[in-house]
């Protein structure tokens, strides 16, 4: 009896963790063994077989054997509970996590590949023009029609003819790792980033004020890191987001969000064409009536994708990014039930204010001698840095709060006040000015009251304008 009562206590010893609790799958995940525990078990197996008087004392043999076959059974615990947490996208992590991605049809997304190149300008600016402004987001093709677009606003004049850009990827991988000094079996090289793309807007004004070839594009290093893959934590939130359903506005607006080129998607389904969820659903008669309201027959759309494109998106032309949007939903939408895909306005954002530094090396002197200082253009790009994330992170028809642009500001380390601070709001499609009249100052907008916001409206979102001229240090 005593030997049955002593296997009873060590069954129920192997089936709980050492806190009590079960181990294994259980409702709270997987619970490994502890190290302790496992020894506990082999000790009380060991009594249960050799008697209750063997030597399990620190320095015995048995006992050194009894550790020994522990520890390799708490790494194999560990193990299993890798394994079960591979199994499920919360927890996974690395190829186990890409795996699941790959069983839901939704790979792990590449980074862009970026670069820098030079901006370089060939003929004299007129007198009326005393710099030349290229906003971010002008559009540039390699040699072999890569896309790409700048990342940073560069300004030229007749003094300063060149500067350095730095150059991102429109379509993510490692086809946009280019090397400018490759050469093909004909002798170009279809990796050089040398020329502006001929459908983006931004470079038709240019060729307006410089002519054709005012500007040229010198690219003398690789782009790189097309190849890197997105981290685990970026992925798995996409992956909990994706839909596992079709002809619903989610998976619309998944696939439309993966289109490279799109900052913000919006589906409006206002008649329920994709998803009915309506109370009504299913208490009337389909012959008599139409889903959760009258539809007009004549109208082929039954929803409304809203895309705002992001900076260096091209929206109309062949392969651009209206008919990327168009060729992803056709994936995702039922048949006979047909988009209408409308692009959002971008309301340009700007903001001017006075700041106080301490701690900086911010040189001293006339003001017109400090602003052009590299210190100080150094720390309003910073600042300006803050506010464009802020700006970009806001979604379609979101407003531009006062309040938020003032922590940005002064976010910024050594920024100890900010007086005077003023939003602006510029006409749509003027995300900035190509040439400056009035030393890169941007024209024409709508400046706002202490402590009030840019207002946005529905089909609208908010983009920041560049303007260092507009940040001045007290």
């Amino acid at each position: 009896m005593a030997e049955d009562a002593r296997t009873t206590e060590l069954e129920e010893l192997a089936r709980t963790s050492g806190s009590g609790k079960p181990f294994g799958v259980t409702a709270e995940g997987f619970v490994p063994k502890p190290l302790a525990r496992l020894l506990d078990e082999k000790m009380a197996a060991a009594h249960v077989l050799f008697g209750p008087d063997t030597d399990l004392t620190a320095g015995s043999a048995l006992r050194k054997i009894l550790e020994i076959i522990a520890l390799e059974e708490a790494r194999a615990w560990v193990h299993l509970g890798l394994a079960y947490e591979d199994t499920r996208v919360s927890t996974a992590v690395g190829d186990a996590l890409s795996r699941l991605g790959a069983e839901l049809g939704l790979p792990r997304p590449h980074h862009r590949a970026t670069g820098r190149v030079t901006l370089k300008l060939v003929t004299g600016l007129p007198t009326d023009v005393p710099e030349l402004v290229i906003p971010r987001g002008t559009r540039l093709l390699t040699a072999g029609g890569r896309d790409y677009f700048t990342e940073e606003t560069a300004t030229l004049t007749n003094v300063g003819r060149q500067v350095s850009v730095a150059v991102t990827a429109l379509d993510p991988g490692p086809e946009s790792n280019v090397d400018p000094h490759l050469t093909d079996a004909t002798g170009a090289t279809p990796g050089k980033i040398n020329r502006f793309h001929p459908d983006d807007p931004i470079v038709r004004k240019l060729a307006g004020t410089t002519g054709p070839g005012g500007v040229v594009i010198d690219h003398t290093t690789a782009t790189t890191g097309g190849e890197l893959y997105w981290s685990d934590s970026r992925y798995r939130d996409l992956l909990v987001a994706y839909p596992r359903n079709l002809w619903t506005p989610d998976a619309v607006r998944i696939a439309v969000t993966l289109v490279p080129g799109v900052r913000q998607v919006l589906v409006k389904d206002l008649y329920g064409g994709l998803d009915i969820n309506q109370p009504i659903f299913g208490g009337f008669s389909f012959l008599e009536r139409l889903f959760s309201q009258e539809r007009n027959l004549g109208n082929p759309c039954f929803f409304t994708v809203l895309v705002a494109p992001e900076e260096g998106a091209l929206w109309k032309g062949p392969g651009q990014l209206a008919d990327r949007v168009a060729t992803a939903i056709d994936q995702v939408r039922p048949i006979g039930v047909a988009p209408s895909i409308e692009k959002a306005e971008q309301v340009g954002v700007g903001f001017s204010c006075a700041i106080s530094v301490d701690g900086l090396p911010v040189p001293v002197g006339l003001p017109e001698a400090v602003k052009v200082s590299p210190e100080a253009v150094a720390l309003k790009e910073r600042i300006l840095d803050r506010v464009r994330r802020l700006v970009l992170a806001l979604g379609i028809g979101e407003s531009v709060r006062y309040s938020e642009v003032l922590w940005a500001v002064m976010e910024e380390p050594g920024v100890v006040d900010a007086r005077a601070l003023r939003l602006r709001r510029f006409p749509p499609e003027q995300p900035s000015a190509p040439t400056g009249g009035d030393g890169g100052r941007p024209q024409g907008f709508q400046s706002f009251g202490a402590e009030k916001d840019v207002p946005v409206s529905p089909k609208e979102i908010a983009q920041l304008v560049d303007s260092l001229v507009e940040i001045t240090i007290a």
